[in-house]
């Protein structure tokens, strides 16, 4: 049994401030003589993989700025410790355009991030057993909060990252790619998440990142998009349905056939709100 360090209150109703998540410098790594060396903690993917699917999920509060119940948790397992992100079932509000259980579209989304070898969202597992019931688990970055797209889009030596955020999303069908779903790690990494509103089989492009439009896709993201629209991935089939698996080929196919990165068009709505 997962421990649970604070009284469960219904979904949905205020969190006093007390009870939110530590500020992200809390969450910083201890400094000083005693402190843990940089690679004190799980040192490679699989690792991490393996803490947040099976350790100890203990609730450390509510993340504030997020629509959905979001709670900030340590996963612990074997002497290893991780913060990490844990988004319940139960804390999705309805929506009109997505299925029920959007939780397994973050984890669909890390699947497609290893299938495509481009590293830019964080470990992320479906826990079915998680404090407040199912849902995902996903590492949790350090990073400097100050810097989102818009910043980083300002800095020239981030233009690759965000180039394959942006072919990312194209093939991810992502309806909700705001500003401050790009982060920059406190290693320089730039990360992509929340990316719960992915892979809706009809088109949903909705992203700040249009900066790119026109340009030709680099082809080393072109070469690994056709790799993965001849053979997707098991860790993707199974979370999403076969006609969402479908439409990520289909779309796979269609930024090969056309490799540029496209503009926002008259025809329907192409920016998240609010736009960070």
């Amino acid at each position: 049994m997962s421990a649970v360090r604070l009284s469960p209150r219904p979904i949905g109703t205020r969190v006093s401030e007390d009870e939110r998540a530590p500020a992200p410098d809390a969450l910083r790594p201890p400094s000083g003589p005693d402190a843990p060396g940089p690679r004190a903690g799980p040192e490679r993917a699989a690792d991490v993989l393996t803490v947040l699917s099976c350790g100890e999920v203990e609730m450390q509060g509510r993340m504030p700025w997020s629509s959905n119940a979001t709670f900030l948790v340590t996963a612990k397992l074997g002497g290893h410790s991780l913060p990490a992100v844990y988004k319940p079932h139960r804390g999705e509000r309805p929506l009109w355009d997505f299925p029920d259980g959007i939780y397994q579209r973050e984890a669909a989304a890390y699947q497609l991030s290893v299938a495509l070898a481009w590293d830019l969202v964080p470990e992320t597992v479906v826990r079915p057993d998680g404090p407040l019931g199912p849902g995902s688990v996903q590492r949790f970055v350090p990073a400097d909060f100050s810097e989102h797209y818009f910043t980083l889009l300002e800095q020239g030596g981030h233009h690759e990252a965000l180039r394959a955020i942006a072919a990312f999303d194209l093939v991810a069908n992502n309806a909700d790619r705001k500003s401050g779903h790009c982060l920059l790690g406190e290693d320089g990494h730039i990360w992509a998440i929340d990316n719960a509103l992915c892979f809706h089989p009809e088109a949903k492009l909705r992203t700040v990142v249009w900066d790119f439009g026109g340009e030709h896709i680099p082809e080393r993201l072109l070469a690994d998009i056709g790799r993965l629209a001849q053979d997707l991935p098991d860790g993707l089939r199974t979370l999403l349905t076969d006609e969402e698996c479908e439409a990520v080929v289909r779309r796979a196919r269609a930024v090969v056939r056309q490799p540029r990165f496209p503009a926002p068009g008259p025809e329907r709505r192409a920016y998240p709100w609010p736009l960070v």
